[in-house]
């Protein structure tokens, strides 16, 4: 049977997207796949080794049940394994209706056209599937769209050239040169200013008659009720894990549509959550991965088109749910796979026991429940991570303190910007590599912004190692300027 991978795993399956197996069973294609690859065994499973909540299993296009993990399978099974991020044929599927529009009719009535709008709109009102009256509900749709960044720009673009009449854009973040690669909505000029800003700029040369709302705030769970009450849908164009539980459970809580994107180097994920009753993320993804285990696409990369591919994807769901037309994603998940040219469309179920829309709910507000915590972020008090800021870590490279310098990028990252005299071990070998550090040293672990080396040292504390380790404080992007300028040159 083949097993694909998805790529935010391959690091941990010698880079392979896919692997031929000899076994009848899932659970006998896994155990022979991690006796190739044992590093894989800690993503792939918890301390009591149940597979970890952050990945789904999927036999043939169907999410993998208890029941199936020994049944016997055929030859042709495809296994893939999807973690959280982010070809063949689509699932088998009912033919379902599509959804009412999300706009209702007395909405619609109050919109009115001019001519400049009816020969803008024109080739929207030329489709049997929008014509005037579909147009008329874009124009009174009201849509929220969290991040300004690569998902954002294609999002925000498409929307406002299609005509929605309001459109509140969320992003905390500046404009820097490295967002230019994929976010197309901003330009060199816009370097430093708040992405907001650029976008209310660009927007207002799309389409001045729409509604702009910029609002350049850092959602909480104290204020993102406020930001998203009384919108017809959220667009999730986030970049991180605490954002993207934040978003779902706001939406979820309070009955709003949600349009998920997620990009990795060249994959992506796009689906429908809380709508009519459907699954929700936690239906899918329980609880993210663990700090560091999996890069986000700010350390991992994507390549540029991608963003606009997954964006267009998004906008392209959310028109469709405000003119209630076609099929939608509602409960599936479209996987893309741009290096391969590959897509699957995979099945989503609500989960009964999901502590936010199952039959008992735990989470009954976003403002009793701690995101910080949840999404591994908050700092054990009890065991503090030690680490030097990049002077102290230079200081002590020109004083010839002896350390051992231990490096925890992805290959990719190494290629870019080589750390001086440091060793390269992964974090799943840490364990059984230990005894190549010197205990009687000080071990100082690099990645790129400080978060995959704050994981390594907890790795080795619960391995039993007993030597200093200590964090190189806002990784490597925090220190490339030192190492660039140095007069040394120790680069």
């Amino acid at each position: 049977m083949k097993i694909y991978i998805s790529a935010t795993l391959r690091n941990f399956f010698g880079r392979n997207a896919q692997v031929e197996i000899p076994a009848s069973s899932v659970r006998k294609a896994l155990a022979i796949l991690l006796d190739i690859y044992p590093d894989a065994k800690k993503v792939l499973y918890d301390d009591s080794n149940k597979l970890r909540s952050f990945i789904q299993i999927y036999v043939n296009n169907k999410i993998l049940i208890d029941a199936l993990w020994d049944t016997p399978l055929s030859e042709e099974t495809e296994i893939l394994l999807l973690p959280a991020i982010a070809g063949g044929a689509p699932i088998e599927e009912s033919q379902d209706a599509a959804v009412e529009s999300l706009i209702s009719d007395e909405r619609r009535k109050e919109v009115s056209f001019d001519d400049s709008e009816v020969e803008r709109f024109g080739k929207h009102l030329m489709l049997r599937e929008i014509g005037v009256k579909g147009q008329k509900r874009i124009k009174a749709a009201k849509v929220v769209v969290i991040g300004a960044g690569a998902l954002g720009s294609p999002v925000i673009q498409y929307l406002a050239a299609a005509g929605v009449g309001t459109i509140k854009v969320i992003d905390f973040e500046e404009v820097s040169l490295e967002n230019l690669q994929s976010q197309v909505l901003h330009g060199t000029r816009d370097i430093k200013r708040p992405k907001v800003a650029s976008v209310k700029d660009k927007v207002k040369n799309i389409n001045k008659n729409i509604v702009l709302e910029a609002e350049k705030v850092q959602l909480e769970a104290s204020n993102i009720l406020e930001q998203i009450d009384g919108y017809d849908l959220v667009v999730d164009c986030s970049n991180n894990y605490k954002a993207r539980y934040l978003i779902n459970d706001a939406c979820a809580l309070y009955g709003i549509p949600l349009v998920f994107g997620a990009i990795y180097q060249f994959e992506g994920q796009v689906g429908i959550f809380n709508l009519d009753g459907g699954a929700c993320l936690r239906c899918q993804y329980p609880s993210p991965p663990p700090p560091g285990l999996i890069p986000s696409c700010a350390e991992g990369g994507a390549i540029s088109p991608l963003p606009g591919i997954v964006g267009s994807i998004q906008a392209n769901e959310a028109l469709k749910l405000i003119l209630g037309i076609g099929e939608h994603l509602n409960g599936k998940i479209l996987h893309v796979d741009s290096l391969y040219l590959t897509s699957r469309i995979l099945k989503v179920e609500r989960s009964r026991s999901c502590p936010i829309c199952g039959s008992n709910p735990t989470i009954t507000n976003v403002e009793d429940f701690d995101y910080e915590e949840f999404c591994g972020l908050k700092v054990n008090d009890e065991i503090p991570v030690e680490g030097f800021t990049p002077e102290e870590l230079a200081k002590k490279i020109d004083n010839g303190d002896p350390m051992t310098i231990v490096d925890v990028r992805e290959p990719h990252e190494r290629a870019i910007l080589r750390f001086p005299n440091a060793i390269v071990i992964p974090i799943g070998q840490l364990a059984r590599r230990q005894k190549e550090l010197d205990p009687n040293k000080d071990t100082i672990f690099v990645c790129k912004q400080g978060k995959r080396s704050v994981l390594a040292i907890n790795t080795l504390r619960e391995a039993g190692y007993t030597g200093p380790l200590y964090n190189l404080k806002g990784g490597v992007d925090a220190m490339k300027d030192i190492m660039f300028s140095h007069e040394g040159a120790w680069l």
